[in-house]
């Protein structure tokens, strides 16, 4: 399910991340230029965003169960197993409750439309986490069928948790219907790089109707969300992750400049998994056993995503100050609850992150889903810190793992970085 990598022939400005940038900009400066025509442009982020929304229930259930179910295999691995899960668990939760509290600090989106009309309108009744026996029963469908077409997400959250506890039971612990889920996902996947390669289109469309309908003070609101989702993300690394590997004997610095290249080139490509064999090549040369860093990393790459957790309830968050849907804290505790499960599974493909996002959007039906036309344009923008981030947080686990498990000592550590 890995995405092809550009190749080195592609010209410039055959690059999708050109395009998306270059998409933004011309979107803008419609917008501002001649605001009646950029108002009209509104149908073509409507319609990225649809094709978006079309994606989430099939490759949240295909993620969510086939995530569900490597985490048990995770588990069947022993110790090593176990304390993966819970090192993975431990600190993306922490990356989402960092978000949430920074979000709150900062307030991007208050006054984002203080003098405009609202987006869009909820048809939905608000999100009461505190009314558990009536958010249990409208998370239970009618049928299978109609947890894919609800426009309440929760129930397919419900139907993926059943499915992902049920599929172990099967004989030979469900591997052939796994191997099933696996290729339908792959093929979803491949369906979500067509619906990317629209992007630039939509990015135009949805910021020039931005432009056109708010103003400068809209972008000045968006340049803020990417300011505060930064410093939150190097807040992150340098004082979670950096303790942790304080805590093993090293500092944050020399591990940096130590995968310096596989750096730059997840700056370069906004991916990820673009440096997976190069930083798995270093850490074992580093002291990490290969198996260590054969279940770490790969791994990580579906549960580890700090940077994406840190994004999910800082955008969430944001959309709903700038809408004015008010959340209090039991709504954002509803929210956290959300990320948690919809953030299981997620993948490094280009375009899932905003899949992740529009799904966690889902689930709170009080905010409305056509508010995601306010941040499609600087998904790029984004993508490129959480990439980072989710690179260093993988490699930050390898090593604490490495040390957890006795295989590596402080004093070896530092030598060899």
């Amino acid at each position: 399910m890995k995405p092809s990598p550009a190749s080195p022939c592609t010209p410039w400005y055959g690059r999708l991340y050109v395009q998306v940038v270059a998409g933004m900009v011309l979107g803008i400066s419609t917008g501002l230029l001649f605001p009646r025509f950029g108002g009209s442009l509104k149908p073509l982020g409507d319609t990225f965003i649809a094709m978006v929304r079309m994606m989430i229930a099939p490759i949240i259930f295909c993620t969510l169960v086939h995530g569900m179910a490597s985490m048990g295999d995770l588990r069947k691995l022993g110790r090593l197993g176990l304390k993966t899960a819970f090192y993975f668990e431990s600190v993306s939760n922490i990356a989402l409750l960092l978000g949430l509290v920074m979000v709150n600090l900062v307030k991007p989106g208050a006054g984002f439309h203080g003098h405009a009309e609202p987006i869009a309108q909820s048809v939905s009744p608000p999100f009461h986490p505190a009314n558990l026996l009536g958010m249990l029963r409208e998370s239970i469908p009618d049928s299978l069928v109609g947890a894919f077409i609800s426009p309440n997400l929760l129930q397919i959250l419900v139907v993926s948790l059943i499915a992902a506890l049920a599929i172990p039971r099967l004989p030979h612990g469900g591997r052939q219907i796994l191997h099933v889920i696996r290729g339908i996902s792959a093929l979803l996947f491949a369906m979500l790089g067509l619906i990317v390669r629209f992007a630039p289109f939509g990015v135009f469309g949805a910021m020039a109707f931005m432009a056109a309908s708010h103003g400068t003070g809209a972008l000045f609101g968006l340049l803020k969300l990417i300011l505060c989702f930064y410093g939150t993300a190097i807040l992150f690394v340098m004082l979670v992750l950096g303790g942790i590997l304080r805590f093993c004997g090293a500092g944050i610095w020399a591990l940096l400049y130590y995968l310096r290249e596989e750096l730059l080139l997840v700056l370069g490509t906004s991916s990820s998994e673009t440096a997976m064999p190069g930083v798995m090549e270093k850490l074992e040369r580093l002291g990490c056993r290969e198996s260590t860093v054969g279940l770490v990393i790969p791994t990580g790459y579906s549960f580890n995503l700090d940077g994406t957790n840190i994004y999910m309830t800082m955008a969430v968050v944001f959309l709903a100050q700038a809408t004015g849907t008010p959340m209090d804290l039991s709504q954002q505790l509803g929210l956290l609850i959300v990320a948690i499960i919809t953030s299981q599974g997620a993948t490094g493909v280009a375009g899932s992150g905003f899949i992740v996002l529009a799904a966690t959007l889902e689930a709170i039906p009080s905010i409305p889903i056509a508010s995601l036309g306010l941040i499609v344009g600087i998904d790029h923008f984004m993508s490129v810190g959480r990439a980072v981030t989710n690179f260093i947080g993988n490699a930050v686990a390898t090593v604490a793992i490495s040390r957890w498990e006795g295989e590596l000592s402080a004093e070896k550590l530092r030598e060899r970085i």
